[in-house]
């Protein structure tokens, strides 16, 4: 079910002055990339609890070329460069599923 697709964490550490106006610049992305966009087939966002600067975000892609188009939309670059002054750290982990299921 998997083979094939880009699965990766994005760690980012955000600039807590800045926070909210990250979060409304990430979510308007995602929304758009998810809704847009079919190769994305997953992207999902969350803020460690005791460090909501902490964000990690979960993105799947269908394949190679399905992030490679991503990286060039309009509303991802609107995003990277929104956001270039909020973000102090950002890790990208590519990761192997081991089981992702959803309801």
């Amino acid at each position: 079910m998997m083979a094939g697709k880009i699965v990766r964490i994005a760690e980012l550490e955000i600039d807590p002055a800045q926070l909210d106006a990250y979060r409304a610049l990430l979510a308007e992305e995602i929304e758009a990339s998810v809704e847009r966009e079919p190769g994305v087939l997953m992207l999902h966002a969350v803020a460690e609890r005791e460090r909501p600067e902490q964000i990690r975000i979960l993105e799947v892609y269908a394949d190679r070329d399905a992030y490679e188009a991503h990286l060039l939309t309009p509303h991802f670059l609107k995003y990277k460069t929104g956001t270039a002054g909020m973000v102090r750290s950002l890790r990208l982990v590519d990761v192997d599923p081991v089981m992702m299921r959803g309801k």
